[in-house]
């Protein structure tokens, strides 16, 4: 059933790092061996021993619109044929620069990257560079990528790996990444108070989707909104996964507060590999070459890359109905596990982002998140994964849905749940 799988995992380790470019991708987790992919299209999979699944990874969050739309895939055919990079400037990107203002407006200016740790690293390197400062603040168990000064209980696949946060960072790197607790104010204002003057920016996921899926409590976003105002530093949204996910303006359009600077990637490229950093025009402006903030990268703007995004946002601009059928369809699954579990399990949903955790505990933060049966969310993993139903190798990561999500493959999905639970 999975035979060519493993031939490719076996020889995949003799020349890759564990076998894999990422490590959630190995399965280590959940004690399977890690599927191949061939082909994707809509909302199924296909691995190379020619298995058909489900997707409720969607590439961890890009797939939207499901796998191969064919508007994106023309674009990006058309956009090949004159050439794959250029180190140049495009009209892709002022496009995608103005398309990216018009719906998130907090973003007026912004940079356009290869990937959402690049933008994280870009933005926390702007918000010190423009405030003179050199803390930072971030949250356990959130995961804002693997630059150096973020390693620091992080979330992700750090949760489930034996080194949580990476040996080979020194410890210089992260003295000055200070860290609070997801929806715990109090932590966060001992740390404002212990250090007055010298913190340069909070940065968060406005949804953590991390450490799973776990929910703002009401009023926390805006307590950082206000705390970042009256210290003087900057309040940093990383919306990599949220952004044009929860809303067509992200996180930050869903709950009405605006920070000064967002990190975008994942959905913005359309599935292609792309990052962007951005906010107010003054705090941009920082940035080399008119400022003195250097950030620099060949394949920044690619072409292919751009292509993708553009026509991935103007689809989900003009279909004005597609966040509510995501958001329907994520509902039904966690019905489902709701009904079917009952107390056993915590569901956190929120739009097309849903997280189950094994444990009778309501996820709130970090600590109640790893308060879960690892164990027992493998099992589920490798029941679903045996009926044809794909969903993140870890109960730390989140599950996705996709507009190409039909209501028959939601509803046997929700069968499946209900039967694995019986």
């Amino acid at each position: 059933m999975d035979t060519k799988s493993k031939e490719l995992f076996e020889a995949a380790k003799r020349h890759i790092p564990g076998g894999v470019n990422s490590p959630v991708r190995a399965f280590g987790a959940v004690g399977r061996i890690p599927r191949f992919i061939a082909s994707a299209h809509g909302d199924r999979i296909v691995d190379v021993d020619g298995n058909e699944m489900i997707d409720y990874v969607c590439s961890w969050g890009p797939g939207i619109l499901g796998h191969a739309h064919p508007a994106v895939i023309e674009k990006v055919q058309k956009a090949c044929q004159n050439g794959l990079t250029y180190g140049a400037p495009t009209e892709n990107e002022v496009i995608l620069a103005e398309l990216i203002a018009e719906l998130v407006p907090s973003m007026e200016v912004s940079r356009l990257v290869s990937s959402g740790t690049e933008a994280v690293m870009s933005a926390i390197r702007v918000a010190r560079g423009y405030t003179k400062r050199d803390k930072i603040v971030k949250f356990k168990g959130c995961y804002h990528g693997h630059s150096d000064g973020l390693l620091v209980k992080a979330g992700s696949a750090a949760l489930t790996t034996s080194v949580p946060d990476s040996a080979g960072v020194p410890s210089d790197y992260t003295r000055n990444t200070l860290v609070a607790l997801y929806n715990d104010k109090a932590s966060v204002e001992a740390l404002f108070q212990a250090n007055p003057g010298d913190i340069a920016a909070v940065i968060v996921e406005p949804v953590a989707a991390n450490m799973g899926v776990v929910l703002p409590e009401d009023g926390f976003l805006e307590f950082l909104r206000e705390i970042t105002a009256k210290y003087g530093a900057l309040l940093i949204f990383d919306e990599v996964i949220t952004g044009f996910r929860l809303a067509l303006g992200g996180a930050q359009e869903y709950y009405q507060v605006q920070p000064d600077l967002t990190t975008l990637g994942k959905i913005v490229g359309g599935g292609m590999p792309i990052g962007a950093y951005g906010g107010k025009k003054e705090i941009m402006d920082m940035v080399s070459p008119v400022g003195t903030v250097y950030q620099a990268g060949t394949l920044s703007g690619n072409p292919i890359a751009t292509a993708a995004g553009i026509e991935t946002l103007r689809i989900l601009k003009e279909d004005t109905g597609i966040y509510q059928r995501l958001a329907a369809n994520a509902e039904r699954i966690a019905d489902a596990v709701r009904e079917a579990a009952g107390d056993a399990v915590c569901v956190n949903q929120i739009g097309s982002l849903l997280g189950v955790f094994f444990t009778s505990a309501q996820v709130r933060d970090y600590k109640t998140a790893v308060s879960s049966d690892t164990a027992r969310y493998a099992e589920y993993f490798g029941y679903l994964l045996d009926r044809g139903i794909y969903v993140a190798p870890s109960q730390f990561e989140a599950m996705f849905l996709s507009d190409a999500h039909t209501t028959e493959d939601v509803e046997f999905t929700c069968s499946m749940i209900k039967e694995y639970f019986g």
